[in-house]
């Protein structure tokens, strides 16, 4: 049901999310809970949460997002309260709404399509627009300060690590000496740059990866998973869970880890002389593999291929 009524709802949506009726079926939330939507995004996992009876407060670091989920959650009334907010700071919402623990939470950690493909935002390599990538637009950081002031070194680390790019020393070399020239200053240009050095082999655009490992440092994407996933898991009442979708292996690898290390029942290193029960374990792995998209999902929404969703319970 899940499925088909987000396909339905989405089709000219801000965002179409994925894995919903997976999500929702995995969260398993309690009516009158109060779950807490981390990346809210354009409503649809919210909406989704909310119809099973469960409240919602829901963040985004986006106006836009914002903007758009209160509009699309305007019916459930106050069974939702939603906030301008990064994820990694939900602690303080928290305590501002003097909400001691949540009874599930779920981070979504796509960009929205809205996002996309607003030329203006300047996250797309297909359509100009100014050098920018913030998911939060009062942020300082854009991608254009990035490009033109990070070293060769820097660049092809950052293109590397993060867009896990293979080319990415030729490419960072290649930046660092036609911006001493030009300064890039629109995503074309550098889309177009990008394409020169490397040629273009295939559908995907070469510059994806590169666009890609911008966006997530601009937005310092891995550093706001990983204080976001304990800060929310820490608001966990016993028993409520926690539902992830990363679409990078290196966001799917850190949430692995952060289950993994928070379940296990002992550690054990060679100096010791036997094994040591965990005390701080208080999660437990739901997923021991990651679930994707189902085919016909994948088919509906091609930015849905990447999608890995890994769910935890918290222990009492």
């Amino acid at each position: 049901m899940f499925e088909e009524e987000a396909q339905d709802r989405e089709e000219f949506i801000y965002h179409r999310p994925v894995l919903v009726r997976e999500a929702i079926e995995l969260l398993a939330p309690r009516a009158g809970a109060l779950v807490l939507d981390a990346t809210c995004g354009g409503g649809g996992h919210s909406e989704a949460i909310l119809k099973t009876g469960a409240d919602v407060l829901a963040l985004d670091r986006d106006p836009d997002a914002i903007a758009e989920a209160t509009n699309r959650l305007s019916e459930f009334g106050n069974r939702v309260t939603l906030r301008k907010a990064n994820f990694r700071h939900a602690d303080r919402v928290l305590d501002e709404l003097e909400v001691g623990k949540i009874g599930g939470a779920i981070l979504d950690l796509g960009v929205s399509s809205r996002q996309l493909e607003n030329a203006e935002r300047g996250f797309s390599l297909m359509r100009n627009g100014p050098l920018d990538m913030r998911m939060d637009p009062g942020s300082d950081k854009t991608a254009g300060a990035i490009i033109n002031s990070y070293s060769e070194e820097e660049l092809t680390r950052l293109f590397r690590d993060l867009g896990e790019e293979a080319a990415a020393r030729r490419i960072a070399s290649a930046i660092v000496k036609q911006r001493k020239t030009a300064p890039f200053l629109e995503t074309l240009a550098l889309a177009r740059a990008i394409e020169k050095i490397v040629g273009r082999h295939g559908r995907r655009h070469p510059a994806t990866q590169v666009f890609q490992a911008l966006r997530m440092e601009v937005n310092d994407e891995l550093g706001a998973l990983e204080q976001g996933l304990r800060v929310v898991t820490d608001r966990l009442e016993s028993g409520a869970r926690i539902a992830v979708i990363s679409f990078h292996s290196l966001e799917d690898r850190m949430v692995k880890n952060f289950f993994r290390e928070r379940s296990r029942e002992y550690f054990d290193r060679p100096e010791w002389p036997e094994p040591r029960p965990n005390q701080e374990r208080d999660l437990l792995v739901i997923t021991p593999k990651p679930v994707e998209p189902s085919e016909n999902e994948q088919r509906f929404n091609a930015r849905a291929r990447s999608a890995k969703l890994r769910v935890a319970e918290k222990l009492g």
